[in-house]
């Protein structure tokens, strides 16, 4: 028994924000941004939610599928952005798309979330627990930014991506993940500061803080790590890869992989030109870009990975 994908979906903030117009708010430059990362433009969120974005994407891959929601069994979304404390984004979704009879629940890997969430479907639908799964991957990530701050907040958008998944005679062939927890505050956002009559403190809201040079460095080792590890469990090589769907943090670190692996760097198609890095909804969207302009055919061998806050890494190889 394997477990595959059989739709996918996403969905972008609409608002569109270029590297020059974000240059007139925060002190940057477009030769500052792209030389660095890769990244020229990405999407803002205006009037879009991270459940809202959540279930326009969901919706998509249930329409790809040939799905309805009221049969979907399981919804796991990944997120670091959720609307609520509680309910959870899940729940919200489900209400949202009708999916009456799911569970539902969110999961915070970070960027790795949505890999952790796949894996966790894929472990509930080979238990027999239920029979088919919508894995999904959102954020709005531009409401816990600094925006005076040029090191983090020209690096994120805003954006959703799905997949539906179901018990088939192929698809995910090995997942391997893992967390090093110790060193998790070189990425972090603070929650709540405990608040309450017995202390006499003013709250101030806390911001995404991030050591990008220990965050590179954790993912130009992990990441080709995890993935070598990931293509060994499955019996093959970097050879037998079709494309690398890598998560969308910088264009430097894909470089980098791409030259450790000594693979093509034509295997790894990218949307964080235009994206930015969207944690946890950065490798569903880009899957879902590879189905729908791309070409990505059945039989194609894929290697997912993914690494961010926790910190948390994780890869999947699949037949698509």
């Amino acid at each position: 028994m394997a477990i595959r994908i059989m739709g996918t979906g996403s969905c972008l903030a609409e608002r569109e924000v270029s590297n020059d117009e974000l240059s007139k708010y925060v002190d940057t430059s477009d030769e500052w941004i792209s030389s660095r990362t890769g990244i020229k433009n990405r999407r803002i969120a205006v009037t879009e939610t991270t459940t809202s974005m959540a279930a326009e994407a969901a919706l998509k891959a249930l329409e790809m599928a040939g799905k309805a929601a009221e049969d979907v069994e399981l919804i796991v979304l990944a997120t670091v952005t959720p609307d609520y404390y509680t309910p959870s984004g899940a729940c919200q979704v489900q209400a949202a798309i009708g999916a009456d009879k799911a569970i539902a629940f969110d999961v915070n890997a970070a960027c790795s979330g949505f890999v952790f969430a796949l894996n966790i479907a894929k472990m509930y639908i080979e238990t027999g627990f239920v029979k088919n799964a919508l894995v999904i991957g959102s954020e709005t990530l531009s409401k816990i930014l600094d925006w005076n701050d040029r090191g983090t907040c020209v690096l994120f958008g805003d954006g959703a991506g799905a997949a539906y998944v179901e018990e088939s005679d192929k698809g995910i062939i090995s997942i391997v993940q893992g967390s090093i927890g110790k060193k998790g505050m070189v990425l972090n956002c603070e929650s709540r500061k405990t608040n309450n009559l017995f202390i006499n403190e003013e709250v101030k809201p806390d911001y995404l803080y991030m050591d990008g040079q220990e965050v590179y460095k954790f993912a130009v080792r992990q990441c080709p790590k995890c993935l070598v590890e990931a293509l060994d469990k499955a019996g093959m090589t970097a050879d037998d890869v079709d494309y690398f769907v890598l998560h969308q943090a910088n264009v430097r670190i894909i470089e980098s992989v791409a030259k450790r692996l000594k693979a093509p760097l034509e295997k790894f198609p990218t949307t964080l030109d235009y994206t930015g890095n969207m944690s946890a909804a950065s490798v569903p969207v880009l899957l879902d870009q590879l189905v729908r302009e791309h070409g990505l055919k059945r039989g194609d061998k894929i290697a997912m990975s993914a690494f961010g806050a926790g910190l948390t890494y994780g890869a999947v190889v699949m037949e698509w």
